[in-house]
């Protein structure tokens, strides 16, 4: 069989799923689109044109500008934190021990759990007046009284960012213990002949084999974390006094709450180019890595 013909048929094979991308994909886009250069209120509606408005007044808007650095600064701590914690946990969990495939099962629970359910635990955890985190640091002596923990601006996002690292570190885990599997034993029995510490081998003989996987975890809890939205909507709704409003909160409110369809949509694309930059440079990254592993 031709190479024209074999092409011919994969594109055949191939066209009913493109037909469903198409329909499923790329008409919504192509309205939103066309939405966002109009001033129409109610999505489904039409409104009259107004070219680039939208995206000028959300770009200098100040509520954006609040809502982008909080949306930051969640994204970064939240995976930082779960990248240290997911590679702690998986440099535990490969080790030989009485109850590691147990622990190992149990680990993946929380990461299992729908986000709602894991939202919803949380929230009862920090209830100001029987949550589970307030009497244990009021028994222990670390509290003298009861705090509402998702009531304060000062620690609701905070709150935010624990849930959302016991929810999504154990992808981490997976992934570097995944990696660690494929550690060659004879390289580290070789370091500890040389008399390598624990610290220089993890550093150089670990690493190495862990830096391609951890980097695919860190683009994808990355951007996971830049448009989250349903465990900071369930657990608080973008409160206290917005305070823990990230992008994807801010774009429903501006579509839906206060039925501003275009400028929704406007705001809506914008967090999709600031993704799309995000993937298109942890994806360079991602070759880098593996360029220089090989």
């Amino acid at each position: 069989m031709s190479g024209t013909s074999m092409t011919t048929r994969a594109w055949l094979l191939m066209l009913p799923l493109l037909i469903v991308m198409i329909a499923v994909i790329g008409w919504p886009l192509f309205d939103t689109v066309r939405l966002s250069f109009t001033d129409a209120k109610l999505v489904g509606t039409e409104g009259d044109f107004v070219g680039l408005a939208n995206y000028a007044k959300m770009l200098s808007n100040s509520n954006f500008q609040r809502t982008l650095i909080t949306t930051t600064w969640f994204a970064v701590v939240s995976v930082t934190a779960e990248m240290v914690i997911g590679v702690l946990a998986a440099l535990l969990l490969n080790q030989n021990f009485r109850g590691r495939f147990l622990l190992r099962a149990m680990m993946i629970l929380p990461w299992a759990l729908p986000t709602v359910v894991n939202a919803t635990l949380w929230r009862l955890i920090y209830n100001p007046e029987y949550g589970a985190l307030n009497a244990a640091l009021t028994q222990i002596g670390m509290l003298d009284a009861y705090r509402s923990w998702l009531g304060e601006p000062g620690s609701a996002l905070i709150a935010l960012i624990v849930a959302d690292c016991w929810k999504n570190f154990p992808l981490v885990a997976l992934i570097a213990l995944a990696a660690l599997q494929a550690v060659p034993r004879d390289v580290i029995a070789a370091s500890l002949v040389d008399g390598a510490g624990a610290f220089n081998r993890f550093r150089f003989v670990i690493l190495p084999y862990l830096a391609g996987p951890l980097m695919v975890a860190l683009v994808l809890r990355t951007i996971e974390a830049f448009k989250v939205f349903d465990i900071i909507w369930v657990m608080t709704r973008g409160g206290p006094a917005n305070s823990t409003r990230t992008l994807s909160i801010l774009v429903y409110q501006e579509a839906f709450s206060f039925q501003r369809a275009g400028s929704g949509a406007s705001l809506a694309l914008i967090v999709t180019l600031l993704v799309a930059v995000l993937a298109l440079g942890y994806s360079i990254l991602v070759r880098k890595t593996a360029g220089s592993a090989t």
